[in-house]
């Protein structure tokens, strides 16, 4: 999910490698067309998976909402919103609200970021900004949280193009991706290194779910892979059995860009994101 970029982690990398398959061959996949990904609204319920020895996490409780929109002729719109509450079970409850909305273009070469996060209903800061892909380098101007200019990797690629390039590896057959991202988080400076991971495709009896999905006609026929994706601090070695990534996600993938069964990874504690709700909207065709 791409972007889903709400966000991620991590360490169930090593997880995820057991469900390695053998590869499939390129020319297979490629017979199967081109990828289309569904707009779609879903909301998913959060909650308190496990919390690790150093952790000051009692309870965990929130929910996600994820609204996918738009086309490779007129880009595609992202409104993200994830509000958390944190209980470190000392008598302090914390309420994060993570706004974003985002545009990529369909070819993949223009994004522009906008977010604002809220800490217990008071803002503490604001991100406004575009990036454009050019031959030698990815420039970036902002506008908040103040304005400046900037170029990065030109090998950074954006959300869209990140969940598109997953799922051209796992129908593929591909278990591995890593390259540099670029989703103008933080201060809309940050590029993070990626490593994925891709599982073997499941078959619609393996890991059912109660959620959403389950029973949606429309997903019954589509395929999908267990996919973890962990983000590393640009240049270091995220390979390294010692690198801890800054965090990671894990989810199952359809091949139309919904996920379900969501991980998120932060280190000291691990939230799961059950798909309470899922709108599958119909596709607009280019004019």
């Amino acid at each position: 999910m791409a972007d889903f970029r709400v966000f991620v982690s991590r360490s169930a990398v090593l997880a995820c490698a057991l469900f390695f398959a053998a590869p499939a061959s390129l020319a297979s996949a490629q017979e199967e067309g081109p990828i289309t990904l569904a707009p779609h609204r879903a909301v998913y319920d959060l909650v308190l998976a496990r919390a690790r020895d150093n952790a000051q996490v009692a309870s965990v409780r929130g929910r996600i909402l994820y609204d996918f929109d738009g086309s490779v002729c007129e880009g595609y719109t992202l409104q993200f919103r994830q509000v958390s509450e944190l209980d470190s079970g000392e008598g302090k409850v914390s309420t994060s609200d993570l706004r974003s909305t985002t545009w990529e273009g369909g070819d993949s070469k223009r994004f522009k970021f906008s977010s604002q996060n809220f800490l217990n209903q008071n803002l503490v800061d604001t991100v406004d900004g575009n990036a454009e892909h050019g031959t030698g380098a990815t420039a970036i101007n902002l506008v908040k949280p103040e304005e400046k200019a900037l170029d990065i990797d030109a090998a950074a690629v954006f959300p869209t193009q990140h969940m598109v390039r997953v799922i051209e590896a796992a129908r593929a057959g591909k278990n591995l991706l890593d390259f540099p991202v670029f989703d103008g988080s933080d201060t809309g400076e940050k590029v993070y290194d990626t490593l994925t991971v891709i599982g073997h495709r499941l078959t619609a009896d393996e890991r059912k779910h109660d959620d959403a999905a389950a029973d949606e006609p429309k997903l019954s026929a589509v395929p999908r892979w267990p996919v973890t994706i962990s983000y590393f601090e640009k240049g270091k070695a995220q390979k390294s059995s010692e690198q801890t990534p800054v965090y990671a996600i894990g989810f199952e993938l359809y091949e139309n860009g919904i996920s379900r069964a969501l991980s998120l990874d932060y280190n000291e504690f691990v939230v799961s994101g059950k798909l309470s709700s899922l709108e599958i909207k119909a596709p607009k065709p280019c004019r």
